[in-house]
């Protein structure tokens, strides 16, 4: 098992205004369900990053991709519970999801391939191999009676380089992927450094 400590974290859903507004006066985070979604299907946060998840909101705006397309970029803070969380910060957990992709590639003889998701983009956003590799781990869990993984962590390095020959990237992050949806208890207005209201 691999858990999440402190037991609440705070991360951040970059998304439309009217979706946004609409999670704070109520309604749910509806979860991600593409075939690319990097770490399987799931309520995607960026950790402890209201800036970067408005960035990302921004750049879906300027790319206009999937079906969540963003007229009016806008952040929502969460405090989530990770639960049982596949943490891939821990060597265990990467073991089990290199164990999933041995047992995707023995069942399948054609796999799926991570592809751009954008003209210039070098980190192959749209994760088809990676997405299938989560859920085929989520399945096996499942087949064998063990108990699912109420969310997903990790680190990704993404971007250029942040100054010349070091493996820091300008986009580097920290991404939680909530599959209970109950393991979210409560969001909020994010506010900016100054105190003003964080939005666009």
């Amino acid at each position: 098992m691999y858990q999440l400590l402190p037991s609440f974290v705070l991360a951040f859903h970059g998304c439309d205004r009217e979706v946004g507004e609409a999670v704070l006066a109520g309604e749910q985070i509806s979860p991600s369900v593409n075939d690319y979604d990097w770490l399987g299907e799931g309520a995607y946060f960026w950790e402890n990053s209201p800036d970067r998840a408005l960035s990302y909101a921004q750049r879906i705006k300027e790319n206009k991709r999937g079906k969540g397309s963003i007229k009016d970029p806008f952040v929502v803070g969460a405090i989530i519970d990770p639960g049982l969380c596949l943490n891939l910060t821990d060597e265990g957990a990467l073991l089990e999801l290199g164990e999933a992709y041995q047992l995707l590639a023995e069942n399948n003889d054609l796999l799926p391939e991570n592809r751009n998701g954008f003209p210039g983009d070098t980190d192959n956003l749209k994760r088809f191999l990676d997405c299938a590799v989560f859920q085929s781990l989520h399945s096996a869990r499942e087949l064998v009676g063990l108990e699912p993984y109420q969310s997903v962590r990790s680190p990704f390095l993404e971007g250029p380089e942040l100054y010349p020959g070091t493996f820091f990237r300008q986009e580097t992050h920290i991404q939680l992927c909530v599959r209970d949806i109950n393991n979210i208890k409560g969001y909020f207005r994010p506010l900016k450094m100054d105190g003003s209201l964080f939005q666009h």
